[in-house]
């Protein structure tokens, strides 16, 4: 190679850095885009833009930074101090439960509450009110109304599940006819930490026939064994709808369901490449 045919490919090796370092200045995908990450932008478009290997980029430009793979951690510091990966270290199944859920695995239940603020506005600053909406709660038999979130279409994704609901055999009603609410200005029990409910993106159904760890006897090692009494047919109606269940959790919660509609996608995308 002649000393002016290696100028020219220096130089055109320098131009091809100079766009690349552009293109990832303004936050483009990266095509090596975890799995994780991409599902949260599917799921989240008109927040979130790409990821640009060390941030995760929102469509006003703020870039949050987020690392590319989970961390070894234990699981009381992956819920008490999560990273935005972190909410989507424990895999979620939408099939029916045989058997409780391994422990300390509880899929959803670690939130990154920069990430939700962000996105659904802070509570305790009057943010998240304005985007409530009337959600008639099975308008057919129970006549109900709950307030959600219209933010991501949780509101509308809501009334779905409530009509489908509604078209439940009659037996299915005791379980969903006291529903304990949906937005609540409030913590999580026990912790300091923002709860789903203060983002208008939570229902808590009939408290009554359900089930939650922290009311569970403890056996004779101090544990809490899962406990369940809702019905997978209901369970079904609103994981399809884009909702998790806090009955998939070892600390159940099985009253509980949030709009997260990134695990329906990621579990989707995982079990088509098998």
């Amino acid at each position: 190679m002649t000393r002016a045919n290696a100028t020219v490919v220096v130089v055109a090796v320098l131009a091809l850095c100079s766009v690349i370092a552009a293109v990832m200045a303004t936050g483009a995908p990266n095509s090596h885009t975890p799995e994780p990450l991409d599902a949260l932008i599917q799921a989240y478009p008109q927040h979130l833009k790409a990821y640009d290997g060390q941030n995760l980029v929102w469509q006003d430009g703020t870039r949050m930074p987020t690392p590319p793979e989970v961390r070894a951690r234990e699981p009381e510091q992956r819920l008490s101090d999560p990273d935005v990966i972190d909410m989507l270290a424990w895999d979620y199944t939408f099939q029916p439960p045989t058997s409780p859920p391994p422990t300390d695995a509880d899929p959803g239940r670690a939130r990154h509450q920069p990430f939700f603020i962000k996105m659904y506005g802070d509570c305790r600053q009057g943010e998240v009110a304005p985007n409530l909406e009337k959600v008639d709660w099975l308008p057919e038999t129970l006549g109900r109304t709950l307030s959600m979130t219209r933010v991501n279409g949780a509101a509308q994704a809501l009334r779905n599940v409530s009509q489908e609901l509604d078209q439940l055999d009659p037996k299915y009603l005791k379980f969903l006819d006291n529903p304990a609410g949906t937005y609540n200005c409030r913590t999580i029990s026990g912790t300091d930490r923002l709860s789903m409910h203060a983002f208008g993106a939570a229902v808590d159904i009939n408290v009554s026939r359900a089930n939650y760890w922290r009311w569970a006897k403890p056996d004779d090692r101090g544990e809490r064994p899962w406990q369940n009494q809702i019905p997978y047919e209901i369970v079904e109606i609103f994981e399809r709808h884009g909702f998790i269940w806090g009955g998939r959790w070892h600390h159940f919660d099985t009253m509980h369901f949030e709009y997260r509609p990134e695990f329906r996608i990621l579990y989707a995308r995982t079990n088509e490449s098998r």
